[in-house]
């Protein structure tokens, strides 16, 4: 009887709650269709045959479903050898990048290291200004990283605003978890490899999907330096080289045909985008737990 009582005296919502929450979830319905319309609208046109979706009207559906723009695109050759020299390039470059950032921002948010206010100021000018594309074209060709693999991995090492990122986070940590450590007779390296780097996976997990993403859809160095090698080629390369290809075969529907089976360059396009950001899609869940703050809350008590 006590609890039928007490259910009959809450206290009814009240109608600017009522409100609140029905605007709030018709924003937040509108903000996924708004999202999400443009991704679902470019799968459609990829999965439509070419010719028919030069007559426009095709939005969240395909009108006429084929598989005619993926097999085109995978049948671009050098296709598989850009693909695994791309996958290579992210794990790698992603990996090395992380940890020489992480290291160096160490380095720069300990008190006792000298020029550490110079040091990050003259980063942040690398930022706004470097040498010139010439220079360094010529710098890399004396370094002998043209025409090979490391072009894309030793350039991207260090990053002024991933180190500069990670050195932020890791000056926002407590000390006393530093000291503790080396009143316990730590040295630096089991102080940053068992205390500092446990703390900082949600900034780690930002920068290495930052340099991840950054590594997949990149083909501009791949043009630069190993244009004329194709065992170094990348995906995203031969994925701009078809759909210039394609753009550039004069536009008609006819020619279209008859090169790659009634697909145009809209839905070339297409079935290349879906293509390029599906492995970061897949990836993106598994990173997005890690964006979260506030691991160190509760652990010192000062």
């Amino acid at each position: 009887m006590e609890k039928i009582e007490r259910k009959r005296n809450k206290i009814k919502p009240s109608t600017a709650h009522i409100a609140f929450v029905v605007f709030n979830s018709i924003f937040m319905f509108l903000f996924i269709v708004i999202t999400l319309y443009p991704v679902l609208n470019t799968l459609a046109i990829s999965l439509n045959d070419g010719t028919d979706a030069l007559k426009g009207g095709i939005y969240l559906l395909p009108r006429k479903f084929t598989l005619k723009n993926y097999i085109t695109v995978l049948q671009k050759n050098n296709l598989i050898t850009g693909a695994v020299v791309t996958v290579a390039r992210t794990v790698i470059g992603t990996l090395t990048a992380l940890l020489m950032n992480a290291i160096l921002a160490f380095i720069v948010s300990r008190p006792r290291f000298l020029f550490r206010k110079q040091l990050s100021l003259f980063w942040v000018i690398t930022m706004y200004v470097n040498g010139g594309l010439i220079p360094t074209f010529i710098l890399y060709k004396e370094l002998g990283l043209t025409s090979s693999f490391w072009v894309y991995i030793v350039p991207g090492m260090i990053s002024a605003f991933n180190m500069l990122v990670i050195r932020t986070y890791m000056n926002g940590l407590p000390d006393s978890l530093v000291e503790s450590a080396q009143l316990d007779g730590a040295g630096y390296t089991t102080i940053f490899v068992k205390i500092i780097s446990p703390l900082c996976k949600p900034v780690y997990a930002t920068v290495a999907l930052f340099v991840a993403v950054g590594q997949w859809n990149s083909w501009f160095d791949a043009m630069l330096y190993n244009r004329m090698n194709d065992e170094y080629t990348t995906l995203q390369y031969e994925l701009m080289k078809l759909l210039s290809s394609v753009t550039t075969q004069g536009g008609t529907v006819e020619t279209m045909k008859h090169t790659a089976g009634a697909v145009t360059p809209v839905s070339i396009r297409a079935a290349a985008t879906i293509l390029t950001m599906l492995p970061i899609i897949c990836i993106y869940p598994f990173l997005q737990k890690y964006f979260v703050t506030g691991l160190t809350l509760g652990g010192v008590k000062e």
